[in-house]
């Protein structure tokens, strides 16, 4: 990596930790003035207390890095795609795929068959991971990933897929990011049950609530306009006992952080979170 390109990363990324760490401490102090405390019970009698499911915690210590990233500039892509009439926008950074015979998806109501036509008509689909189909819009977000971990809502690893009434793929738009690195800056992993109390703390884990899974991934910390930065982030999956699906992420660096990765939006009656585990 180059050592000018590296020292600016870690200086961004050392001004952007001191102001989480600053808003961290807001936060804290405001919640000591008005959260009771929650005495010597552990998370997991709170859980049960409150008849809230989760997996075995895992605990084990590990270390997880920041990463690095470009974004593609698709006209070095040199793309050759078959069946597609595309284009380039927003400085070639952006790609406007239409199928010129649209592709018929092999079972609309199978995940998988999103998966297989990404794997086999998308520039590096094998990259990105399916993250929820929205059945209203007619549409189905991927996030690329590294090393099986996924990149949330950045708009320079994304991918979205559109199909019509007949249940053929028309189109698609993609980005991409490139170059990604690890930095030389890491994190522990914060434990499972640490994560699930900042949930709690926050009053978002509401009572006989099941939760579905734990994963890290990555988040957005430095949003340079041609470099990212990226910080390891839990994702919480939730099953509500009105039986809708809501996701919460954990900043893994700013212990208890959870941050809003999300436009603000009005979620679609239909719209189905990917099951990943």
């Amino acid at each position: 990596m180059d050592w000018n390109k590296t020292k600016t990363i870690f200086i961004i990324v050392f001004i952007v930790m001191n102001a989480f760490l600053y808003s961290l401490y807001k936060d804290r102090y405001q919640e000591a003035q008005n959260v009771e405390e929650l005495g010597e019970k552990s998370i997991e009698t709170r859980l049960k207390d409150d008849k809230i499911t989760h997996p075995v915690f895992s605990n084990s210590p590990n270390k997880i890095p920041y990463i690095s990233a470009e974004i593609l500039n698709f006209k070095e892509a040199n793309l050759t795609l078959t069946n597609q009439d595309f284009y380039f926008y927003n400085n070639d950074t952006r790609l406007h795929s239409t199928l010129i015979k649209p592709v018929k998806l092999r079972n609309i109501k199978d995940n998988d068959s999103f998966r297989e036509f990404v794997s086999e008509s998308v520039y590096k689909g094998s990259d990105y991971a399916l993250w929820e189909i929205n059945r209203d819009e007619r549409k189905a977000t991927f996030f690329q990933r590294v090393k099986d971990r996924t990149i949330y809502y950045n708009e320079h690893g994304l991918l979205e897929v559109y199909w019509n009434d007949r249940n053929e793929v028309t189109r698609y738009e993609q980005t991409v990011l490139k170059n990604i690195e690890s930095l030389e800056q890491s994190d522990n992993v914060m434990p499972e049950s640490q994560v699930v109390r900042a949930l709690y703390d926050k009053g978002l884990l509401r009572p006989e609530t099941t939760i579905v899974h734990m994963k890290l991934g990555y988040s957005t910390l430095v949003p340079l306009t041609e470099t990212q930065v990226f910080v390891p982030t839990w994702e919480v999956r939730l099953h509500l006992p009105d039986d809708t699906i809501e996701t919460h992420f954990v900043n893994n660096s700013v212990e208890g952080k959870v941050v809003d990765l999300t436009t603000p939006r009005e979620e679609a009656k239909e719209t189905e979170l990917e099951d990943k585990d």
